[in-house]
């Protein structure tokens, strides 16, 4: 991957991105710019995953899906990979899940990146229409809970360790910060 990325010239378009295949690290495409990282740290797998199967269920009790790493497109050429996700039933031979079909992103704020999470992917989500961001803390697991309103979120609740999340929207659930860090 590293002779494409470097050898490439001008913005990138969906074709091209989807042309780079599976890759180690994760690649979203901003408007014909790749963002790279490197994988999550093991705090962040240890939360992404503990917060996973507190939704799994929660989700298929609601008829939806809940999909870790996946394309989400959010408009043309706009293609973010957030931790989680809950969305509706979608086809799972897509390479890309579409921003109307997610009900719930959420993203486990890495210290090299929080900007990202906190200012670009917030203002993307909210955009392109997903209803419920959920950001999370790696340090003490607090839970920023957000919820659409026009085109930008406003912050719906804040869960702190020693307090409870009772998510009713888009599923139901129950989520304590000290269940989610290691």
């Amino acid at each position: 991957m590293t002779a494409a990325v470097f050898g490439h010239d001008g913005p990138w378009t969906e074709e091209e991105y989807l042309a780079l295949g599976e890759t180690q690290q994760r690649v979203e495409l901003f408007d014909g710019s790749l963002h790279v990282t490197p994988a999550p740290t093991p705090r962040h797998q240890r939360i992404q995953r503990n917060l996973g199967n507190l939704l799994e269920e929660a989700a298929r009790s609601a008829g939806l899906e809940l999909l870790e790493t996946v394309n989400v497109r959010l408009k043309p050429g706009r293609i973010p990979i957030p931790d989680l996700v809950v969305t509706q039933p979608i086809d799972f031979d897509e390479p890309m899940v579409e921003a109307q079909d997610v009900r719930l992103v959420c993203e486990i704020i890495s210290p090299s990146n929080a900007a990202t999470d906190k200012v670009l992917k917030m203002h993307y989500y909210a955009a392109a229409g997903i209803e419920w961001y959920l950001l999370v803390e790696q340090e003490n697991g607090t839970l920023h809970l957000y919820r659409r309103h026009g085109r930008h979120y406003s912050e719906h609740s804040v869960t702190k360790p020693g307090e409870a999340l009772m998510l009713t929207e888009p599923v139901r659930a129950t989520i304590r910060p000290e269940d989610l860090v290691p």
